[in-house]
């Protein structure tokens, strides 16, 4: 029994190291080589696991199978609780163009001092397209401040942190 459960242990702990993949999605590996251009949930599980099994590790330390040595860790989960937690609020400050929940936000997602007001005045340009219901689903959210961060050219390089 001790020893199924080292194994075990094993199988879950090994694919957990592609995690500290750029955006934890098999970005980078040799995973990330097999499954390229495939999206969807199972591709990225098999990237992620593939790159657990392989050498992400070496191809992060080398710069080799698509990683890099000098890549950020992102924690976009972060963002998204965030978001789900603080969505009225947050709708209101975008509402107003200003407020704590979206200095906050602006914050989570690195938006820097000088790009603060254009981030400002996009929320509140974009609220009914991000906020479209009273119960709007987190996931609709992010994805619409996404489209909305990736059409304004001072601020599209801030969604790859949604």
């Amino acid at each position: 029994m001790k020893k199924f459960l080292t194994v075990l242990s094993l199988i879950v702990a090994l694919p957990a190291t592609a995690l500290a993949a750029d955006g934890a999605d098999g970005s980078c590996g040799v995973g990330s080589l097999i499954f390229k251009g495939q999206s969807g949930i199972a591709p990225q599980v098999l990237a992620m696991t593939t790159n657990g099994y392989s050498s992400a590790t070496i191809g992060v330390t080398l710069g080799t199978s698509g990683c890099s040595p000098n890549a950020t860790v992102k924690s976009n989960w972060k963002t998204a609780m965030f978001i789900d937690g603080n969505k009225d609020q947050l709708a209101r400050d975008m509402a107003v163009g200003s407020g704590e929940t979206l200095a906050s936000l602006s914050h989570l997602l690195g938006v820097e001092a000088k790009d603060q007001a254009a981030f400002n005045r996009l929320a509140k340009d974009n609220v009914a397209r991000i906020f479209t219901t009273d119960s709007v689903a987190t996931g609709q959210v992010v994805a619409a401040l996404r489209e909305a961060l990736a059409a304004d050219a001072t601020l599209s390089h801030y969604q790859a942190a949604l």
